[in-house]
């Protein structure tokens, strides 16, 4: 009996998924829960399992193909019974078994001596002129799986590109790409987006975090962090600035009155911002055991559409990749998103006299339409206070 496979909802507002990386091919047999097919959305990347035993008969969408939610995409034949090629289609889709009757040889034969000789001499110094190449007298052939879009032919490459041995490779976005392209363009025009500096002494941070390194990663199984930190004080300073917490709907501002802190984490497929809920009542352990699990998720693909909905602020780590300075971009409808970046030592000015510090500097861009430059500032300074004091944070002052 044929099962149908469909698309399922894979989060609210998604309609529409685009066909991912097929892992099983027609014919092959499956397990009842395998994953047979990779789906990605503008929100996330997931796997559609297999309803029961059987094995794959059909494959009605193929790898970058898009598919509504409900529509059948592939059929399964229960219990593992062969698919008839008047349902499934495979025959025509499979090249003929080769004749067995004799065939002219493909070879071309060498060409008489005359036919060489009737080169006209023009040719002859274009030749000489050139130099010979494999790609440009028998360019190998390139094995293509069957995709929508079909591949450029030889004959249309530029002669020069050929000729230099140069290739481009064009990759289609994944539609989580496009969707972070298309909401960061939306930022930049929609918003009056501005960008305001700090730079915060970590001296304290790194010595709190050295001194209690052993028993925190003995007790809860997890390293403890810079980003937990920084999760605690920017909930601190939103409680004391609403603004930033809030968002523009129309022609009102919606506060919000719990912390939902996002969390940027690039992947290979784009960069995806999973969501803390109710941060302010979480632990040093639970931020640190939460983050590690979205990073290590989000190089999987295997993050779930409702942990990347829902945030009120958001944070961004550009230090990991050795950034020193930059000014993020607000993921709307947020009103702000907070920039951490590497830590280096540089002098400083501390009670007359010049030291050295471990010093990092911090970005808040933020929503100038409902944010002034006195909140976004003084934001800043309190997380700054909270950082160089830790104490701070856990007496929550």
């Amino acid at each position: 009996m044929a099962i149908e496979l469909k698309i399922p909802s894979v989060g609210e507002s998604i309609t529409e998924v685009e066909i991912g990386q097929w892992l099983k091919s027609e014919g092959d047999s499956v397990s009842k829960d395998e994953n047979v097919v990779m789906l990605e959305s503008e929100k996330a990347t997931v796997e559609l399992p297999s309803p029961s035993d059987g094995k794959i008969s059909k494959i009605v969408k193929r790898t970058g193909e898009k598919a509504a939610v409900g529509e059948v995409i592939a059929f399964l034949e229960a219990g593992g019974k062969q698919a008839q090629p008047t349902k499934t289609g495979k025959k025509s889709e499979e090249p003929a078994p080769p004749s067995t009757a004799p065939a002219p040889s493909p070879v071309p034969q060498p060409p008489a001596p005359a036919a060489r000789a009737s080169t006209p001499p023009v040719a002859k110094e274009v030749a000489a002129a050139v130099p010979s190449s494999p790609a440009v007298t028998t360019p190998p052939p390139i094995a293509t799986a069957p995709a929508p879009v079909q591949s450029v032919p030889a004959q249309a490459v530029p002669p020069k590109a050929v000729l230099s041995g140069r290739r481009d490779e064009v990759v289609r976005m994944s539609p989580l790409r496009r969707a972070v392209a298309r909401r960061l363009v939306e930022a930049r025009q929609a918003m009056a987006m501005l960008t305001t500096f700090n730079e915060i002494d970590m001296s304290a941070v790194m010595a709190l975090r050295k001194e209690s390194q052993e028993n925190f990663t003995k007790k809860h199984g997890v390293k403890l962090g810079f980003m937990s930190f920084f999760v605690k004080a920017t909930v601190e300073a939103l409680k004391a600035l609403p603004q930033l917490n809030a968002s523009v709907k129309d022609e009102d501002i919606v506060y919000h009155n719990s912390f939902d802190i996002g969390i940027a984490i690039g992947s290979e497929k784009g960069l995806v911002v999973p969501t803390l809920l109710n941060a302010g009542s979480m632990s040093f352990a639970q931020v640190e055991k939460a983050v590690a699990d979205f990073a290590a998720r989000a190089r999987e693909n295997k993050l779930k559409p409702d942990e990347l909905q829902s945030g009120t602020f958001t944070i961004t780590n550009g230090g990991v990749y050795g950034s020193l300075l930059s000014t993020p971009i607000v993921n709307p409808p947020q009103s702000g998103i907070l920039g951490m970046h590497t830590i280096q030592e540089r002098p400083i000015a501390l009670n007359g006299a010049v030291v050295i510090r471990p010093m990092m500097y911090v970005a808040l861009s933020y929503d100038h339409r409902i944010v002034d430059g006195k909140e976004a500032v003084t934001f800043l300074v309190r997380v700054k206070e909270m950082i160089e004091n830790p104490a701070r944070i856990l007496l929550e002052i």
